[in-house]
């Protein structure tokens, strides 16, 4: 199978090739021994919000604290 690279540099993967893999939005790219490697990657917006969260460095009391004053009525403002 061929692909060819565009002069915007991208990609178009023939679809026998997505299809023996399974659906994927996303690959993972690498580069070895003058190769290029695309590993598909699923992406579960759960995990990216957990990575989001950790890279912020945000405790639970932070998020506790935030979804109160969320919840105050509007105008209100804390004692």
């Amino acid at each position: 199978m061929l692909a060819k690279l565009t002069a915007k540099n991208q990609l178009t993967l023939p679809k026998a090739a997505t299809n023996a893999v399974g659906p994927a939005e996303y690959f993972e790219v690498e580069t070895q021994d003058g190769r290029i490697i695309l590993t598909p990657v699923r992406i579960q917006r759960a995990d990216a919000v957990r990575a989001k969260l950790a890279q912020l460095d945000l405790k639970e009391q932070d998020i506790a604290d935030a979804v109160a004053w969320a919840r105050r009525p509007a105008g209100k403002t804390r004692k």
